[in-house]
């Protein structure tokens, strides 16, 4: 097993407020799920966190949803957060594990070592008795942040393609089953239904149990039950980047970071007719 990468509600409750700790609040909802993040966190927030905006830390330049954005962008928006170099940073949303790992992937792969995911996010700490807050949260004085990208870390379509042809790596899509499968159409506009020909289908779900990663056994069982090699290459993939990176921690905490993640994932390759489509089981 790897390090943690995550900290209890206990161990955030004794170092609420301490220096250098900073908490982000970094929960993101998929339209069909019906909820508001900046309603949500206007009405309780964990004292002191940050709202971390996935779409407003996006490239917005870019027509797919929340890619990463330039590095001198991304520490800008940092900065102006008051978020700063040698921070202790921990991320939490509102599902327990859904868009947390997706900003402790994006600080990763800018070059934040520092930085872990409140296991079982705003509802364990609810349930745990923690204080909350309402408002619109902490102004704080900006701060120097460096981004460094990790451009390894991020694949693109032709490194998806390589990848499936040679068999490089495994290619890991985290959507549902039947989205996979192509039994139901995409939610955004254009998105032809399917899969890349030869990926392998890991539903972000099954690889948490109650808003927690689950444990070593069972996430091993999981990833060889769709015919994946933790021990081998893996590039993650999903809709539009968000749950390939809770795949990427699980593989992580195996101690199997995996190569990649598609940051484009299915948003762009489903609208390109230059590349393969398949339907059905992997």
């Amino acid at each position: 097993m790897a390090p943690s990468h995550f900290v209890t509600t206990d161990w955030l409750k004794e170092r609420l407020g301490a220096p250098g700790i900073i908490v982000l609040d970094a929960s993101w909802y998929l339209p069909a799920q019906g909820r508001d993040a900046a309603a949500e966190y206007e009405a309780a927030h964990i004292p002191g966190a940050i709202r971390f905006d996935i779409d407003a830390m996006s490239d917005e330049t870019s027509p797919l949803p929340h890619m990463l954005p330039r590095p001198e962008v991304f520490a800008s928006r940092m900065r102006e957060l008051g978020i700063g170099d040698g921070m202790h940073i921990v991320v939490y949303d509102g599902m327990g594990l859904f868009s947390a790992p997706r900003v402790w992937w994006m600080l990763r792969t800018f070059g934040v070592r520092d930085v872990q995911i409140l296991e079982g996010g705003f509802p364990a700490w609810l349930a745990a008795g923690g204080p909350t807050e309402d408002g619109d949260g902490p102004r704080r004085d900006r701060r120097h942040f460096s981004a460094r990208l990790d451009h390894g870390a991020v694949a693109d379509a032709d490194d998806v393609a390589r990848a499936l042809e040679t068999g490089s790596a495994q290619v890991v899509d985290a959507r549902s089953a039947p989205r996979f499968r192509g039994e139901e159409a995409e939610p955004r506009p254009g998105v032809r239904p399917g899969h890349m020909p030869g990926a392998r289908n890991v539903h972000y779900s099954a690889l948490q149990t109650d808003g927690r990663l689950k444990d070593a056994d069972a996430l091993r069982k999981v990833f060889a039950d769709a015919g994946v090699d933790p021990e081998r290459p893996v590039v993650t993939t999903c809709g539009s980047g968000v749950t390939a990176a809770i795949v990427a921690l699980a593989l992580e905490t195996l101690g199997h970071p995996p190569r990649a993640l598609y940051d484009g994932s299915w948003s762009e390759w489903g609208v390109d007719p230059a590349r393969p489509v398949a339907t059905g089981p992997a």
